[in-house]
């Protein structure tokens, strides 16, 4: 079966995922003894997406952009990961911002053509979707908090997205891949459709990524009064 965005299987796919997160994270609030197991579970699903990647697309025709952990959430996936277990503040930081600002945009535009119920389709979502918990977890179970001046956290996480960027259309230069679809445009539409021709895109990917960690950030923006 082959996927399309924006039918009824991907809007039914991301409300289910969307609810399995809430109820997640409702249930780490009740005790600290759910808060332990489910932040376990969070980053175990997060360490894991790879192998899985690597299980799921082993039947199926790919590619090193399958194959190798470098696209931006593949690298996401593993820094929630860790970011959970060690409590790292950078590592929180790129989770909560990488995680609501990029894999959110994944998960509405995907760039997938194989549908359900087979295996490839199946990982693409968890992972997003667990990508996405651990960034909504963090704030919200954890308490974490990004540092201040609020637009300070924003900037930092830029500066590295923008070196991976850089590394990313060496690799591609390289390996002949198109990792962070820095290289060319994705196969399946998605917002980059709409930020002008190569390379030109490129720089409107990150002055968007910018407006959208300011707008993560606002709601930490500290009052005068405070």
């Amino acid at each position: 079966m082959s996927f399309q965005p924006f039918t009824s299987v991907h809007f039914i796919t991301l409300a289910i995922g969307f609810v399995i997160i809430g109820m997640l994270i409702v249930l780490a609030r009740r005790s600290e003894k759910s808060q332990r197991i489910i932040t376990a579970l969070l980053a175990f699903c997060n360490l894991v997406s790879y192998p899985f990647a690597l299980y799921a697309w082993r039947e199926y025709p790919h590619s090193l952009d399958n194959l190798l952990p470098f696209h931006l959430c593949d690298l996401a996936a593993i820094v929630a990961g860790f970011a959970l277990v060690t409590r790292r503040p950078i590592l929180l930081t790129l989770t909560y911002f990488w995680g609501l600002a990029a894999t959110t945009q994944a998960l509405i535009t995907p760039a997938l053509s194989i549908g359900p119920p087979e295996l490839p389709f199946i990982h693409f979502f968890f992972q997003h979707f667990v990508i996405v918990a651990a960034a909504l977890y963090i704030p919200i179970v954890l308490k974490w908090r990004p540092k201040q001046p609020w637009w300070k956290s924003p900037l930092i996480v830029l500066a590295i997205s923008i070196g991976y960027q850089a590394t990313a259309l060496l690799i591609n230069a390289i390996l002949k891949t198109n990792f962070a679809f820095v290289s060319d445009f994705p196969d399946n539409p998605s917002l980059i459709d709409h930020l002008g021709p190569w390379p030109v895109y490129l720089f409107a990917m990150q002055g968007l990524a910018l407006i959208f960690f300011l707008l993560l950030a606002l709601p930490f923006r500290r009052s005068s009064a405070d």
